[in-house]
């Protein structure tokens, strides 16, 4: 597996950082020569990646309100701007994965916290720098995460699965809305992983038949540049 690209001065943030596709985006990503910030809650888990990759580590939680105009303010200033966001980190809901009717109304009001809501107030909050970036002729796209749970209706994953449902339909939405500002916004399902999140949903699961976080990062990377093609194609003037 190997990108012979240059990344060099493409300023991206990863929301869940330290683990799973998160982690593999923020090494893949700092060692092809992009700029990085990363968001996660705890921190040690934070320094260890920073200190690691040379990323922008930043201690906070998505799901908070009150933490999204800290983190936003945080990137733009270590970045001196944004180009990508990468909407990666997620809530399962309740632990273990139970039916709709067995879910408590705060356990589908967490997911709806990371899943929807976190993603809208972090991409609202950065909007502005995104938008900055594409004036300047700069790529400027959001992708978001999701997971085959957002179409297809697995028993016990109600929580999860209306979620990324909901945050699939918002970002179709906000790339239609999007387009006079220059910003491309995406939804990738990278497939069944072998993370921490995986693990948690389905402890019994056989670690083989899943894909690394490795090649997903590298999938998802791919679709990044293609995406980021697409835009300087339909927008050449700015890349004169």
């Amino acid at each position: 597996m190997q990108m012979n690209i240059d990344l060099q001065g493409l300023r991206v943030m990863v929301t869940g950082g330290t683990s799973g596709l998160g982690l593999a985006l923020v090494r893949q990503l700092t060692a092809k020569g992009a700029r990085v910030a990363f968001v996660a809650r705890t921190a040690a888990n934070v320094e260890r990646v920073a200190a690691e990759t040379g990323a922008h580590g930043i201690v906070a939680d998505i799901g908070k309100k009150d933490d999204i105009y800290p983190i936003a303010m945080q990137v733009t200033a270590r970045l001196g701007g944004v180009d990508v966001l990468i909407n990666n980190a997620s809530s399962l809901g309740p632990v273990p994965l139970a039916l709709l009717a067995d879910t408590d109304c705060e356990e589908l009001e967490a997911a709806l916290a990371v899943n929807l809501l976190g993603v809208f107030r972090l991409t609202k909050a950065l909007f502005g720098a995104l938008a900055a970036s594409a004036r300047e002729g700069r790529e400027a796209l959001v992708i978001n995460i999701s997971s085959d749970a957002a179409v297809n209706a697995y028993p016990g994953w109600g929580a999860y699965g209306a979620s990324k449902a909901a945050l699939a339909h918002l970002t179709a939405i906000w790339d239609e809305e999007a387009k006079p500002d220059g910003i491309r916004l995406l939804v990738l399902d990278p497939g069944d992983m072998d993370t921490p999140l995986h693990a948690l949903a389905l402890p019994d699961a056989d670690p083989s038949t899943l894909k690394a976080p490795d090649l997903a990062a590298f999938e998802v990377i791919e679709k990044m540049l293609d995406a980021l093609s697409v835009r300087a194609q339909l927008l050449p003037g700015e890349h004169a």
